[in-house]
């Protein structure tokens, strides 16, 4: 299984990652034209050899002619669906920003819609995301592990004024994933950065066991005491362990004995809408014999705390229960398959065995069926049977 490990030596932020791609064997040709397909003009990239503190590496600039530095949500998902790029990296990338965008929402008190992404939002900052996601894709890269991620201390200038480091929105997208305090006081992690390294990760921890082929280095922008470089580590592992995630998830529970049905039906609608992994709500009988329900959330980490907000405020509960447990999940992506009711979404998922199997989505095979007028199991069976013949699943 051809696996990367970024090695975060002094953070993460776009251009780093790009440089780091660059410098691995991606050729920048190839890059050039996935980036194309974004049809956004006068931009180009600039990719330069320079020298951090003694070690050779790739420095990646964007040079852009943007007219609007700043951009809502809606705006860059036009850009992203207007794009001739694959559904999966419009996906990627669209949840990237969706990331960014909830987390900076959550700081100013304002909707996801509402928020301005100011550096974030501009061309740069899209061509960076973008150039990763598809740099991972051309590279064939099937896992991504990422080490321990440094934060620095220290204020930066940002729009609203002097932000104080690690920067309020980067803190947000790191929950749940493994940080370290540096002496350093320059900002070492972007929002940009963050968002992008939660995307990219299967995996946080230690190097892999791996047979190493190619490594590359992406600089950063300043010079600092120590190497201002994020190193990139792709080879070829093996074994089945890797065939699954070991992720840690959230688990919210709470009974609930003094709700009408309504309620709890229009909770569990808002928690999947704001993005709780699953939900599951069990008959219960509490004490004096009253008849109830254990509703329990599935949560990212990074998620629990709004989760549980709702859940406050939707239900008569007065309490919740939180657990952090470990999970084993199966490797999968999402794809799109092309069906005579149009197309369709199929999660693949590979099993430990490295057979692969292929589950439509749901709501675009029911929204297919009541527009076609035809039956649910007609589409699923449709798009299972394209999917197996496109991707070779079952």
């Amino acid at each position: 299984m051809k696996t990367a490990y970024i090695d975060c030596i002094a953070g993460a932020s776009g251009d780093m990652l790009l440089g780091a791609l660059i410098d691995s064997g991606l050729p920048l040709k190839d890059l050039e034209g996935e980036l194309a397909k974004l049809k956004i003009s006068d931009f180009t990239l600039q990719v330069s050899q320079v020298s951090k503190n003694g070690f050779a590496a790739k420095k990646v600039d964007v040079q852009a002619q943007d007219d609007a530095p700043e951009r809502r949500l809606r705006e860059i998902r036009e850009i992203l669906e207007n794009s001739d790029l694959s559904a999966r990296i419009k996906h990627r990338a669209l949840r990237v920003f969706g990331r960014i965008c909830e987390v900076e929402a959550a700081i100013h008190g304002v909707s996801v819609e509402e928020v301005h992404l100011h550096e974030v939002g501009a061309v740069d900052a899209i061509v960076d995301v973008v150039g990763v996601l598809a740099g991972f894709e051309l590279l064939g890269i099937e896992r991504v592990v990422v080490s321990p991620v440094p934060l620095g201390r220290g204020f930066v200038a940002g729009a609203h004024g002097q932000i104080p480091l690690p920067a309020p929105a980067t803190l947000a997208l790191l929950k749940g994933v493994p940080v370290y305090g540096s002496p350093i006081n320059k900002e070492l992690v972007t929002p940009t950065g963050a968002a992008l390294l939660v995307e990219l990760a299967d995996a946080w921890g230690k190097l892999p066991t791996m047979t190493l082929r190619d490594v590359g280095y992406g600089a950063g922008t300043r010079d600092l005491v120590i190497p201002n470089v994020l190193r990139l580590f792709i080879g070829e592992c093996t074994g089945t362990a890797s065939a699954w995630l070991t992720e840690t998830i959230t688990v919210l529970e709470t009974n609930l004995d003094n709700d009408r049905g309504e309620t709890l039906g229009h909770t569990m609608q808002r928690l999947m809408a704001e993005g709780a992994l699953d939900i599951i709500a069990i008959p219960a009988q509490m004490k004096k014999d009253r008849p109830a329900h254990l509703l329990k959330v599935l949560a990212k980490p990074e998620d629990a705390d709004r989760l549980e907000a709702i859940l406050f405020e939707e239900t008569a509960t007065l309490g919740i229960r939180r657990t952090d447990t470990r999970r084993d999940a199966l490797r999968r992506e999402m794809d799109c398959v092309e069906t005579r009711y149009g197309s369709i979404r199929v999660k693949i998922a590979e099993l430990p065995s490295g057979a692969r199997r292929a589950s439509p989505e749901y709501e675009d095979c029911r929204q297919a069926a009541l527009l076609h007028h035809v039956s649910l199991q007609a589409v699923t069976r449709e798009a299972e049977q394209v999917a197996a013949q496109r991707f070779g699943v079952f």
